[in-house]
């Protein structure tokens, strides 16, 4: 996998996925931005890389925050390479119990959030440059009581389309991965639910879950040499979960509160 020293953006690198790929980045020689909600763990983060790696605060759902950030590593290292987008949120619910706040909470961080990345790396990334926007398994498969996530993620893809198709004539490629279950902070909420995780990797071929570095490696790919003509695509990076049934968490949750009633009793 080739690829010359670039100038990388990881919104949401301080954790996770994020995180895997920041390393991964610095580890190939580019200079790497973190930007990251959690504003001071994004500087350790880019403590720990050492040499011309920087955190910065950021909050995506906002225009002003993403503007000034994009603006500040621009002025700090130059024209940028590549925009990696791994900022996420799920708040499960079914459709009838779901709050608006939670809705639009979801929506924002994971929909919203991956607009304004597109939209700031269209002034900010140089000719040929890349953005990869880090979508979902449930962009394309559906789950009970995960109307908000999986409808923000197919929009994800969508906007990864319509992206690519208006960036082509600067040969700014724009891509997607959809990772399935894959251990990290934002899933780590699924370990309290017994058999939910045993259920995921019981529909994943493969027979695991996945890890933050899977996912890192394939974003490597998607903004090195090596996949220089490859836009508007999305790489299911799931074990094969897409071919199978995604689980119910609702039927999970709810075997756990009879069994601790029965407990209780």
């Amino acid at each position: 996998m080739s690829t010359s020293p670039d100038i990388a953006v990881v919104i949401g690198g301080a954790s996770g996925i994020g995180w895997a790929t920041a390393q991964l980045m610095a580890a190939r020689g580019d200079t790497v931005a973190i930007a990251d909600l959690d504003g001071d763990a994004a500087t350790a983060r880019a403590a720990e890389l050492g040499g011309r790696t920087s955190g910065h605060r950021v909050q995506v759902t906002d225009e002003h925050s993403m503007r000034t950030v994009f603006d500040t590593i621009t002025e700090r290292h130059g024209a940028i390479g590549a925009v990696v987008d791994c900022a996420g949120i799920s708040r499960p619910g079914t459709i009838a119990d779901l709050s608006l706040a939670d809705w639009k909470a979801t929506i924002d961080v994971c929909l919203t959030g991956a607009f304004l990345s597109v939209k700031e790396a269209t002034r900010t990334v140089r000719d040929g440059g890349s953005v990869v926007l880090v979508a979902s398994l449930n962009g394309r498969q559906p789950g009970v009581a995960m109307s908000a996530y999986c409808s923000a993620k197919a929009g994800v893809l969508m906007l990864t389309e319509v992206a690519a198709m208006e960036l082509a004539p600067r040969r700014i490629r724009v891509n997607a991965v959809n990772p399935g279950f894959v251990h990290t902070p934002l899933t780590s909420g699924a370990g309290l639910v017994p058999g939910l995780v045993e259920e995921y990797v019981e529909n994943t071929p493969l027979g695991r879950a996945g890890t933050p570095e899977d996912v890192a490696q394939t974003i490597g790919f998607l903004t090195s040499d090596a996949a220089s003509w490859m836009t508007g695509s999305a790489i299911d990076l799931n074990g094969g979960a897409h071919t199978m049934r995604y689980p119910n968490i609702i039927e999970r949750i709810a075997d756990m509160s009879a069994a601790n009633g029965a407990t209780d009793a």
